[in-house]
């Protein structure tokens, strides 16, 4: 499994907002400068996130972007789902109901059923505050995924 750029920048996005969450709007021009991610990528991401309710936004020349929860509130696990949709690690178990005809009798599913365990129990045991507190010991505003 591999995590896209979409996903990658997603958590850095969010990370960011985490940094800067005092109740201020945030634009994205300030996360663009600050991850050094484009404007028009970061576009694309915080509608999506916007959609699922996990941002704020305010237009207009004062408006931006807010986390909508706590930093505490999101994990890793939950924003990459948004943009990676499926964390599976092998298609077959992608929908919620095996569909695959082989399901009863392959011998390796298993394996894929404990690996996509392990990577849903991990990511979802670290929170945007976790991110936000490991940057802080690190000693600056410029920690990214």
């Amino acid at each position: 499994m591999k995590i896209s750029t979409k996903g990658r920048y997603a958590v850095r996005l969010m990370y960011d907002l985490a940094m800067h969450h005092t109740g201020d709007w945030i634009a994205l021009k300030d996360i663009s400068r600050r991850q050094e991610i484009s404007v028009k990528y970061l576009e694309q991401i915080v509608r999506q996130l916007s959609i699922r309710g996990y941002l704020k936004s305010l237009r207009g020349p004062k408006g931006g972007y807010q986390l909508s929860r706590d930093p505490k509130d999101y994990t890793i696990y939950e924003i990459l789902k948004i943009t990676e949709g499926s964390l599976q690690p092998v298609a077959c178990l992608d929908d919620k109901v095996n569909q695959c005809e082989r399901y009863h009798e392959c011998p390796t599913i298993e394996i894929w059923e404990g690996l996509g365990q392990v990577i849903e129990e991990y990511l979802s045991g670290i929170t945007l505050e976790d991110v936000v507190n490991k940057a802080r010991i690190k000693g600056g505003n410029d920690y990214v995924i």
